[in-house]
């Protein structure tokens, strides 16, 4: 259905006038953390609470909760909150999902300024979390708080989740709501994750690879570092294992699709675990990992199985033993098809208000937006942003912000399209 262009006007204008505000909002909720029990946090309760009051202020009051279980945080849960706006109609409903939960500072010698405490300098929001997903929950809700001020009932319903537990695996998050409430999000439904872009905001993410986390044991036989023939150093054949994982994965699995970003899979060596605490001792054990971002069109197996060929070569030539365990999976999810509704109306939303040319994308990285897909919802992943998730010194700008709760307003008065973009 055609959208109206000057209700459309109204609710920039007005989007416009939230911009001091916004930043206020992202300053106040970097201060309320949220970090999981994984992380050493008391999870997301306090946050929750926070945002309910501020939702509620703003006119939005059909707020529900889908809470999760956990024991490892004070209040015992793990609160999943749904904000609806009523529309002319029930479906196909509107979704924009964003989570509470952040990841930690990490090395507080690399901020510049306190991660919890916002800092604004030169159009942007420095803290943890504000890019990730703070500006997306921020231009959402700003999105919807425009439609109750204007006095504006959308085509369909209109809705907001905010989960926890996104950082740290998803099932105390959306899973727990998407299972505990099958018939909450219709197939037909336009679902959007805000978790994800690009710097201009062109990339509208459909697809993603497969995840895939390796933990290579490897056991020799510690001794003193002046006699290394009493013993088997586990240092040395890790360095191996790493180097010969590394070249092996990428030459086997070279394959190219320009769809992602990058176009081909990666294999990266990241977390190696500490061994022994002083120099002149030989190691007898070593963990390592690595975190390997796979095409859809190949097989993890036949990833795992290539790892464990390595494994077997060096075990042979260093007298070690190693062991080769999935530390994580995330098998690819079905890409959302390049035609569906969500992924025209987001495209056209991004090319009318944006003023640039859309295009759909496949990334390496895990997104919540993966999830609906497997739960045959088309979802995609879009965003305007720089994507420093968990870098230190994270930002967000401020214009993206706004801009892209201008984008949302669209979506959320948008119709099914009269025809498909090219």
């Amino acid at each position: 259905m055609p959208i109206d262009k000057d209700l459309l006007l109204k609710l920039k204008k007005r989007i416009d006038s939230y911009r001091d505000e916004m930043v206020a909002f992202q300053k106040e909720l970097t201060a309320v953390v949220a970090l999981g029990p994984e992380n050493q946090g008391e999870g997301e309760w306090k946050r929750a609470r926070f945002l309910m009051e501020k939702i509620k202020s703003f006119g939005l009051s059909d707020i529900t909760e889908y809470n999760s279980k956990d024991d490892r945080v004070p209040e015992g849960t793990r609160p999943n909150l749904v904000v609806r706006l009523a529309g002319e109609k029930k479906h196909p409903a509107v979704w924009a999902m964003a989570h509470m939960d952040t990841v930690p500072p990490g090395d507080m010698k690399q901020w510049d300024s306190d991660p919890f405490q916002v800092i604004e300098k030169e159009g942007k929001l420095y803290g943890r979390g504000v890019e990730d997903n703070q500006q997306g929950l921020v231009s959402a809700l700003f999105a919807m708080r425009a439609l109750v001020e204007e006095d504006c009932k959308p085509p369909a319903d209109v809705c907001l989740m905010l989960v926890s537990d996104e950082e740290t695996g998803n099932a105390l998050g959306i899973e727990h709501v998407l299972e505990s409430a099958p018939d909450l999000v219709d197939k037909a439904d336009i679902v959007i994750v805000p978790d994800s872009g690009n710097e201009d905001g062109t990339m509208v993410e459909v697809a993603e690879k497969s995840i895939l986390w390796i933990e290579f044991i490897i056991r020799g036989k510690q001794v003193h570092a002046s006699m290394p023939h009493a013993g088997v150093n586990a240092a040395r054949a890790a360095a191996h294992l790493t180097v010969r994982a590394d070249q092996t994965l990428a030459q086997r699995f070279d394959q190219q699709d320009p769809v992602f970003d990058p176009p081909g899979s990666t294999f990266e060596p990241t977390k190696r675990e500490a061994n022994v605490p002083n120099v002149n001792t030989i190691p007898g054990e070593e963990r390592l990992y690595f975190d390997c971002r796979i095409l859809p069109e190949f097989n993890v197996d036949d990833v795992l199985k290539t790892a464990g060929e390595v494994a077997k070569g060096v075990e042979s030539e260093f007298n070690v033993k190693v062991e080769v365990n999935t530390a994580a999976l995330m098998k690819a999810a079905p890409a959302t098809p390049v035609d569906a509704p969500v992924v025209v109306r987001v495209m056209q939303a991004v090319r009318e208000v944006l003023g640039v040319k859309p295009q759909p994308m496949g990334i390496g990285g895990g997104t919540v937006g993966a999830v609906f897909r497997r739960y045959g919802i088309p979802a995609v992943v879009w965003s305007t942003m720089d994507d420093l998730a968990h870098q230190p010194n994270e930002y967000c700008v401020i214009e993206n912000m706004v801009q892209d709760a201008k984008v949302f307003a669209h979506v959320f008065l948008d119709g099914p399209p009269d025809v498909a973009l090219a």
